[in-house]
């Protein structure tokens, strides 16, 4: 991994941790799988972290510049998908 993840100054130690298993989450989604529930459940506390939708689009493109790996098309895809299904980009 050559790149960073995206984040805030003003969120806590915690919330830090919390995005990048977000991000992490996406990167198993591409490199190997991973499960719908792991998806949704590290997007959902992404979402609390970082409510605004125009901050998680400017989030969410610079991991995907960095990283070539788009949390949109992951996310897009998890909410297609039933509950237990393997997620695979």
């Amino acid at each position: 991994m050559e790149y960073q993840y995206p984040f805030s100054y003003d969120w806590t130690t915690d919330e830090v941790i919390d995005v990048i298993k977000f991000f992490e989450t996406i990167e198993k989604a591409y490199e190997k799988g991973v499960s719908r529930d792991d998806v949704m459940s590290t997007y959902r506390r992404f979402k609390e972290i970082v409510p605004s939708k125009s901050e998680e689009k400017q989030l969410c493109k610079e991991f995907e510049q960095s990283s070539g790996y788009s949390s949109y098309h992951v996310v897009k895809k998890t909410k297609e998908q039933e509950k237990g299904s393997l997620i695979k980009m």
